[in-house]
């Protein structure tokens, strides 16, 4: 097929950030120095974690089992490089929490070769062996949610893929991620999709790609191999635009109904990096040990797309690039949908896609948060039609029941544009994120849950 414009296909509502795209979306992919000391939490995706299979003192080679799937909802954990298991024990996490984590020390003359595995082949694997592999690979949501991928690819008894949409979206601020693995990673996405397309029994493919980045849209289109059903969409600029839910809206014009998946009108989506690592690893039978991630913001300098070993600690990553006497935020992720960490001796984990480095300047603290006007400015950005204002005031008086039942909020995916437009500077999306804990831990406690 080829490449489609269609600039008017988009979603309600949304908003416009700065894109503060252009420090680093013309930068190539540079490898990153191996860490002395690799920190791996055995949390690295949503769902059961992995379970250690190592022992301390044990030399691994890169790309060796480190942790096997702790069920059918996890992955397994490969070595990021090769060295020797130092310690097994709790490590810090972006959630605040200790996890249990292996201490891996870099063997610093070692040549970092990746081991190889059984291939998985594309021709003539069946979709369980496929799936099965892409488990095996330890491959999981790269755009930021860490989904087991496996499990998203699984269609349902009686389901039918007919659409995958490949997710080339980028729309967060900064980060820059997966237009470069666009740019530079053709091959992988063009057989990545060839296992995707087996693996769903999807009639054909679309790449989504936002106008800004109409030079990977291009260089796409011109890759596309002749005997596969795919094509490339450019949609408009907005955010947030890269969520699923909306690039479905986009793309098919169809409307995931409240509390459904994708596949209820006919499509799967994988992030593009995703895409990437399963073509790429797949015919090697390896295990994910790097990926890459934008390092960017006014703090960094530096700044640039990196091919980082997990567990790479994020204090020696910020070291080794180069920060700001006065770094006041760092993000893990971009500024909207990311976390603002708040221990520089966490790592770099499987669903990282950027770090995002502020200064004291940068960051804009509103000294007070005003009563909510009812402008309805934050109705007019929610891009999934919630009344964000409603969702806050019940939160304040923790009717979390009441939100849930009455006013959908678990289908908010805490995109953060009610926040970003709010002129009272109420922190909704952080009230809507602490109020869904409150409504999963009560649901766990019932009886019948």
């Amino acid at each position: 097929m080829g490449l489609l414009n269609f600039h008017k296909n988009t979603f309600r509502h949304g908003v416009h950030p700065p894109e503060h795209k252009s420090d680093t979306n013309g930068l190539p992919i540079r490898q990153f120095p191996f860490a002395p000391l690799i920190i791996l939490p055995m949390v690295q995706h949503i769902g059961a974690p992995s379970v250690i299979a190592v022992r301390e003192g044990q030399e691994v080679i890169r790309g060796q089992l480190l942790a096997k799937a702790g069920g059918y909802v996890s992955v397994p954990l490969h070595a990021p490089v090769s060295g020797t298991v130092r310690k097994i024990a709790n490590v810090p996490t972006i959630s605040g929490k200790m996890s249990p984590g292996i201490y891996l020390e870099t063997a610093p003359f070692s040549s970092q070769e990746v081991l190889e595995g059984a291939p998985v082949d594309v021709e003539t694997a069946s979709r369980e062996e496929i799936l099965q592999g892409i488990q095996d690979a330890g491959i999981v949501g790269l755009g930021g949610a860490a989904f087991p991928t496996h499990v998203k690819l699984k269609i349902p008894e009686g389901k039918n893929c007919e659409v995958l949409i490949i997710n080339g979206v980028e729309c967060e601020p900064y980060l820059t991620t997966d237009h470069r693995v666009m740019l530079e990673q053709g091959a992988d996405i063009f057989m990545g999709i060839r296992y995707l397309l087996r693996a769903t029994g999807a009639e054909r493919a679309v790449i989504g790609i936002e106008a800004n980045k109409q030079d990977a849209a291009d260089h796409l289109a011109g890759m596309i191999p002749p005997d596969i059903p795919v094509e490339v969409q450019v949609v408009p600029v907005k955010y947030p635009q890269g969520a699923e839910k909306m690039l479905i809206t986009a793309i098919l014009g169809r409307e995931v109904p409240s509390g459904g998946l994708p596949i209820e009108v006919g499509a799967v989506v994988v992030n593009v990096a995703t895409t990437a690592e399963i073509g790429r690893l797949l015919p090697h039978g390896r295990g994910i040990q790097e990926r890459v991630i934008t390092i960017t913001g006014p703090g960094v300098k530096k700044k640039g797309n990196y091919l980082i070993p997990i567990g790479t600690p994020l204090r020696y990553v910020l070291e080794q690039v180069g920060v700001d006497g006065n770094i006041s935020e760092v993000y893990m992720g971009g500024p909207m949908m990311g976390v603002a960490v708040s221990n520089l001796d966490i790592s770099i984990v499987k669903g990282a896609s950027g770090i995002v480095a502020f200064t004291e300047k940068d960051v804009k603290r509103p000294q007070e948060i005003y009563p909510c006007i009812k402008c309805g400015a934050c109705v007019d950005a929610c891009p999934i039609s919630l009344n964000p204002s409603k969702l806050g005031i019940l939160a304040k008086f923790e009717a979390y029941e009441q939100m849930a039942e009455a006013y959908n909020l678990m289908d908010c995916f805490e995109c953060g544009s009610c926040s970003y437009v709010c002129p009272s500077h109420i922190p909704l999306v952080q009230y809507f994120r602490m109020s869904k804990s409150m409504v999963r831990k009560r649901t766990a406690a019932k009886p019948n849950a």
